[in-house]
């Protein structure tokens, strides 16, 4: 099955062996010619605590060396789902691999914690040596936005399993927080504020019903995107997913949640961080959905309700903060760069409510 594990070695010794193997469609020597270019990209990756180099059996982390005192762990995967089939549509892998460790590292953020190392699996009939190396250099690069390391990975080559072109990728992410700044905290009250960071479009989520609403209408990824026409579709779908590392390191003192909006959007997500008797109404008219999401809404014929239950609508990351707190907190994020805005507030639940409430209409000005 596999060429070469990234955090281990060759899993075949005997030339004859390997032979064999090739002629079974499985190139071991490709596998660790691969294994010998990526070793500068996982080094680039390195960070306090760990070398990040390749080849050992498994990624080490020194939390002491970190800063940690009273650490807990906090580990988390996903994938990125059929955007996967844009990429290989346009042959665009350079950004890919940003998505992967975005989806993964952003639900170690939610939780309070600083991502540390990063484990990817990347599975294909055949390997496509540059394929991979471009898809892998995307998830260096995401690393060091998330100021995590590359730890390892497993390339692995499954004849049978896959369509020729295809590939599949899977991300792990390992994190830590200081006991006393886990999210979500336990005082949540009535009165506390909702504040959101902007998205970067849709991110990975609902990619099987963008595909499937340009294929009803005919549509290609090469079409030129309405709004800006100097751009196709297919780049505007293959946008990366923000990143939320460096926006929100060290804040978790000034937050009582988190919650990162993927699949689901924000009805779905923001329920996760509230307490039983607790609900929050969002003001859909105190940011502008981006531009890409209300040209697909106007293309399906689709309601502010299936698109909220479905996409971010422009809303990356949602937190609860303290009334007292809000401007400091929004004050210090803009500083740095943020699109951050309060977008709605925690009230009491009644019996049968809805634990988030959507008032007003998208505001699509912009």
């Amino acid at each position: 099955m596999n060429p070469k594990n990234r955090s281990g070695e060759s899993r075949s010794g005997e030339s004859r062996a390997g032979d064999a193997y090739r002629r079974a469609g499985v190139d071991i020597d490709a596998g660790e010619a691969l294994v010998t270019a990526l070793k500068p990209l996982a080094a680039a990756t390195r960070r306090p605590g760990s070398a990040a180099v390749l080849g050992g059996f498994g990624g080490v982390f020194d939390l002491r060396a970190a800063g940690f005192k009273d650490p807990l762990l906090i580990a988390a995967n996903d994938g990125v789902g059929t955007k996967l089939a844009v990429a290989s549509a346009m042959r665009r892998h350079e950004t890919i691999g940003i998505d992967l460790v975005a989806m993964c590292v952003n639900d170690v953020i939610a939780q309070g914690g600083e991502p540390l190392l990063f484990l990817d699996y990347f599975a294909t009939s055949r390997l496509d040596a540059a394929v991979a190396e471009t898809v892998i250099a995307g998830i260096a690069q995401g690393c060091k936005q998330a100021n995590c390391a590359l730890a390892g990975g497993e390339t692995a080559e499954m004849p049978g399993m896959y369509r020729d072109g295809d590939y599949d990728l899977a991300g792990f992410a390992l994190g830590a927080c200081e006991r006393g700044d886990l999210l979500p905290r336990n005082n949540i009250e009535a009165g506390d504020l909702v504040f959101g960071l902007a998205s970067n479009g849709f991110h990975a989520n609902g990619f099987s019903l963008l595909r499937h609403i340009l294929r009803e209408q005919n549509i290609g990824f090469d079409a030129p995107f309405p709004a800006d026409k100097s751009k196709t579709i297919g780049e505007v779908l293959l946008r990366p997913t923000r990143i939320y590392a460096a926006a929100l390191h060290g804040l978790a003192g000034r937050i009582k949640a988190l919650a990162h909006i993927t699949g689901g959007g924000l009805p779905g997500n923001i329920p996760r961080i509230l307490p039983d008797g607790l609900s929050v109404q969002i003001d859909a008219g105190a940011w502008h959905i981006p531009a890409e999401m209300a040209y697909f809404q106007s293309l399906g014929g689709w309601s502010d309700h299936e698109m909220a239950r479905t996409f971010n609508c422009g809303i990356g990351m949602a937190g609860i903060v303290a009334a007292a707190e809000k401007q400091n907190l929004l004050t210090c994020l803009q500083a740095r760069g943020e699109m951050a805005l309060e977008i709605g507030r925690v009230v009491q639940s009644a019996p049968g409510q809805a634990r988030v409430q959507l008032l007003g209409q998208w505001n699509q000005g912009a």
